[in-house]
C-alpha cells in the first residue's frame, strides 16, 4: 500500500470513519441481476482493489493488499428495504446511519446497497473506504457502471473530463502543474516526499514551496462554532432540491464570477445563517477542499489510489452584504490559484503516511484546529445517464470528514442542475437539513440582490 493511502487507513477512528459515501437515485426500480453484472464487470473484474483486503503489518510493518481468497461479490452486494413513507427524509435517515457504520476490514472494503421502496424508483448506496482511492476518482468509477442509453452502451464519461470554470479550475491546473513537475522526484524514492521543503523546490521556487509550506504550519486557529466540537459517532445527512446551472451562471455574469464562485459565496452566506441563528458573531472559517491532483484525461490506474492534495480556502462569513460577499470569496479563491499549496499538502500526508499512527494522529490535530469543516466539488455528466437500464436522476457524494472535522459540505453537478449535500455529526449539526434550507435562502438572497442592486463587476 502506498504511504499516502496508508494515512487515510490510519485515520480511521469509530467517531470519523474514512469512508466514501454515494448515493444515487432513479426514476424507476433498478433491476438487481443486471445491477450485479454490471458492477462485477466493471468494478470488480477491472479494478483489483475491489476483490483485496489490506493486512496490517504489526507496529512497524506497512499495510498491504492481498486478494481476499474468500472474496464473493455477493456479500458486498446487498438489498435494503426503506422504511415508510420511501421519501427523501426516509433516504437521508438510512444513509445518516450508514455513515455511522464501520466497514468489515476482514475483507475488501467496499460495499454496495440497492434500496427499495424510495418513491416511485429506487436508489443505490455505495461506500468504499477512503485508503482504495480518492474522491475524484472514485466517483469517476461509480459513474463508469452508467450508460448513456437505457439499452446499454457507450459507457458514460462519468465525471467531465473539462476544466471546472473559473478560479477553482485556475487553482487545479496551478497544483497539477506542479506536480507534473515533480514527477522525476517521485522516481526518485519516498524519502523526498517526506521532506516537503525539498520536494517543493525540485517542484518550483524553493521560496514559493517555502512559503506555502510555511503559511500552512502558521496558519492561526478556526473561531469557535456550531461546527466545532467533539465528536460522536452518530452521523446525519441532507441534500437540496437540484439547482439549475443556468440560475447560477446568471448571477455569476451579472457579477464577473464564475458559476463556481456563486455556489461558493452561497456556501459562505449558509454558514453565517446558521451561526447568526444561534446567537454568535459570525468569524471567517476555514474549508478544507481537496484538489484533484490526476489530470481528469488521464485514464484511472487499475491500482486506483489517492492522488490529491488540499488546500485552506477561508470562507468570508464575516461580510454581510451577499454581492459584497462573493466578490471577497472570489478574490480569495484567486490568491489560491497558482498556490503549490495542494502539492505541499500531498506531500505531508504522504510523510504522515510513513510515520507512526500517534505521530500521524498529532498531525491530524494541528489541521482540525486550523479549519471547520470539508467541502468538495465534484462535477458529474451533463447529460442525463443509465445505470443496468434504469435512468439516473440524481447524486450525492460526500467524502470522509477528516481529520476530526464534524461537518462535510458536497456540491455535485449532474444534467444541467446542482445539488448541495450536507454530512454532520449529530452532536454538533442534529438537523442537517436546516442548512439546507439556509442554502437555499441564500441563493435567493444573492439572485435578489444582483437583480435589485443592479451590479455590476468590480474594477478591481
Amino acid at each position: 500500500m502506498s504511504h499516502v493511502d496508508a494515512a487515510w487507513l490510519q485515520m480511521e477512528e469509530s467517531t470519523s470513519l474514512m469512508v466514501i459515501t454515494a448515493v444515487l437515485w432513479f426514476d424507476e426500480p433498478v433491476d438487481w441481476q443486471r445491477l450485479t453484472e454490471v458492477v462485477r464487470e466493471r468494478l470488480v473484474e477491472r479494478y483489483p482493489r475491489f476483490r483485496q483486503r489490506v493486512v496490517t503489518g504489526g507496529v512497524l510493518g506497512a499495510p498491504r493488499w492481498e486478494d481476499d481468497p474468500g472474496f464473493r461479490l455477493e456479500a458486498h452486494l446487498r438489498h435494503t428495504e426503506l422504511r415508510a413513507p420511501g421519501d427523501r427524509a426516509a433516504l437521508e435517515a438510512l444513509v445518516g446511519a450508514s455513515m455511522s457504520t464501520p466497514l468489515d476490514f476482514s475483507r475488501p472494503l467496499w460495499e454496495l446497497h440497492l434500496i427499495q421502496g424510495y418513491e416511485e424508483g429506487g436508489a443505490l448506496l455505495m461506500r468504499v473506504h477512503h485508503c482504495i482511492a480518492d474522491g475524484i476518482s472514485l466517483a469517476r468509477v461509480l459513474l463508469s457502471l452508467t450508460d448513456e442509453r437505457a439499452g446499454g452502451g457507450p459507457e458514460s464519461a462519468g465525471v467531465e473530463a473539462e476544466e471546472t470554470p473559473g478560479a477553482l479550475a485556475r487553482l487545479l491546473r496551478g497544483a497539477r502543474t506542479v506536480v507534473g513537475s515533480t514527477r522525476s522526484a517521485w522516481k526518485r524514492g519516498s524519502e523526498l516526499l517526506a521532506e516537503p521543503i525539498q520536494l517543493m523546490d525540485m517542484a518550483v521556487e524553493g521560496a514559493r514551496g517555502a512559503s506555502a509550506l510555511s503559511r500552512l504550519l502558521t496558519l492561526t486557529q478556526d473561531p469557535p462554532s456550531p461546527f466545532k466540537g467533539a465528536l460522536g459517532a452518530e452521523k446525519r445527512v441532507a441534500w437540496s432540491q437540484p439547482v439549475p446551472v443556468g440560475k447560477l451562471r446568471e448571477i455569476g455574469h451579472c457579477t464577473g464570477s464564475t458559476v463556481n464562485d456563486v455556489v461558493m459565496a452561497v456556501v459562505a452566506g449558509t454558514l453565517r445563517r446558521y451561526v447568526e441563528a444561534r446567537g454568535q458573531s459570525p468569524e471567517d472559517l476555514r474549508a478544507v477542499v481537496p484538489v484533484n491532483l490526476r489530470p481528469m484525461n488521464e485514464p484511472i490506474p487499475r491500482e486506483l489510489g489517492n492522488r490529491f492534495g488540499m488546500v485552506f480556502l477561508p470562507l468570508p462569513l464575516g461580510v454581510e452584504a451577499p454581492v459584497e460577499r462573493l466578490w471577497e470569496l472570489k478574490r480569495r479563491m484567486d490568491r489560491l490559484k497558482r498556490s503549490p499549496e495542494a502539492a505541499v499538502m500531498f506531500g505531508m500526508l504522504t510523510a504522515a503516511g510513513m510515520a507512526p499512527a500517534p505521530v500521524e494522529r498529532a498531525a491530524v490535530e494541528v489541521m482540525r484546529r486550523k479549519a471547520s469543516l470539508v467541502m468538495t466539488n465534484v462535477p458529474g455528466p451533463r447529460r442525463p445517464v443509465y445505470l443496468a437500464g434504469a435512468r439516473l436522476a440524481g447524486v450525492m457524494f460526500w467524502v470522509p470528514m477528516a481529520a476530526r472535522l464534524g461537518v462535510g459540505l458536497s456540491i455535485f453537478s449532474y444534467s444541467g442542475h446542482v445539488t448541495l449535500g450536507v454530512a454532520a455529526d449529530a452532536g454538533l449539526v442534529p438537523e442537517p437539513r436546516e442548512l439546507i434550507a439556509d442554502f437555499e435562502a441564500e441563493l435567493e438572497s444573492l439572485a435578489e440582490a444582483v437583480r435589485a442592486m443592479g451590479h455590476s463587476p468590480p474594477l478591481h
